[in-house]
């Protein structure tokens, strides 16, 4: 069929059309992308200028921290711009170019979360093994497969999106441009096209998830026949993993599991993958991960405070 789009700009609903609302939320969001900066930011030094670079499992959190931050950007700042302005207008071109660059780093989050999870697998399961499995080379060949499986999926996603004929209405139930509120724009049937949606958004979170679901079950069968305290420390190296990829995949399976429908509350989950999720994963891993906060010590408490002594 012909594709004919005689749409060129976009309007996004956003989150509310209470102007007070509106304000709060601005002022909250400010809050929340200056956390993330910092704190990712912070991470990302830490870990790069430290010996913990040579730790597969900071390895893979250095790229996790610099996807949340290439994530949250493709969406945050709009979202702000437009929560004061009167008109949230969005370019058909520039929408095609969110839509891709979220679905990217999104999807390089979605597989460095379950590479962060094999490490701790084989680090618990297999730790006389730990050291020639988890290579520096395996480390960048997981790191690039990421990256690869990223663009597979924010490829499939764009042109699954991008050759839809759009002939109006041009408002987008959402904050952001996205495959499914954009799929109910399109002046033709989307049922087909609705099916390799699941597949593209869907199911790859969906095993993914089940995937880390299996791996920490195996964690558990493997220490139960540990002593309580080494069961505990296996444990504590988990912990901060397991609530980033709480705070990521819960939401994102309930918006992505199902059929091309939208609800009100979609806009409220995606702000756990897009916000929340970005801004926890600093907190958890500063506050909850010794060796992170021993790093941060050392790096910018005695270097920035004591030496000025």
């Amino acid at each position: 069929m012909e594709k004919r789009n005689n749409v060129t700009m976009f309007i996004l609903l956003g989150l509310s059309q209470n102007k007070s609302i509106e304000i709060f939320c601005f002022v909250l969001f400010l809050f929340c992308y200056i956390a993330i900066w910092i704190g990712n930011l912070l991470i990302m030094i830490s870990v790069t200028c430290s010996q913990l670079i040579d730790q597969p499992m900071y390895f893979f959190l250095n790229f996790l921290s610099l996807s949340y931050l290439c994530y949250t950007s493709t969406v945050t700042p709009k979202l702000m711009t437009d929560l004061l302005a009167e008109r949230r207008n969005v370019s058909y071109n520039s929408c095609m170019t969110q839509l891709f660059t979220t679905h990217f780093f999104g999807g390089v989050e979605t597989f460095i979360l379950p590479a962060m999870a094999y490490d701790r697998n084989v680090a618990i399961c297999k730790p006389l093994h730990y050291t020639i499995i988890m290579s520096r080379q395996r480390c960048n060949t997981i790191a690039i497969t990421c990256f690869t499986g990223g663009f597979i999926h924010s490829a499939g996603q764009f042109l699954l999106t991008v050759y839809l004929p759009f002939c109006g209405p041009n408002e987008i139930d959402h904050y952001f441009c996205d495959a499914y509120p954009l799929q109910k724009l399109a002046c033709t049937n989307t049922h087909e096209i609705s099916l390799l949606l699941i597949v593209n958004s869907g199911l790859i979170p969906l095993v993914t998830f089940t995937i880390l679901m299996v791996s920490y079950v195996r964690i558990l069968y493997t220490i139960r026949a540990y002593p309580a305290e080494s069961s505990t420390k296996a444990l504590s190296t988990c912990s901060s993993h397991r609530t980033v990829v709480v705070l990521f995949f819960v939401p994102a399976l309930f918006v992505y599991i199902r059929l091309t429908v939208t609800f009100p509350e979609d806009k409220v989950l995606a702000l756990f993958y897009t916000i929340i999720a970005p801004m926890f994963n600093p907190l958890t891993y500063m506050l909850r991960n010794t060796e992170m906060k021993n790093v941060m010590k050392k790096m910018w408490y005695y270097q920035l405070f004591l030496e000025r002594k």
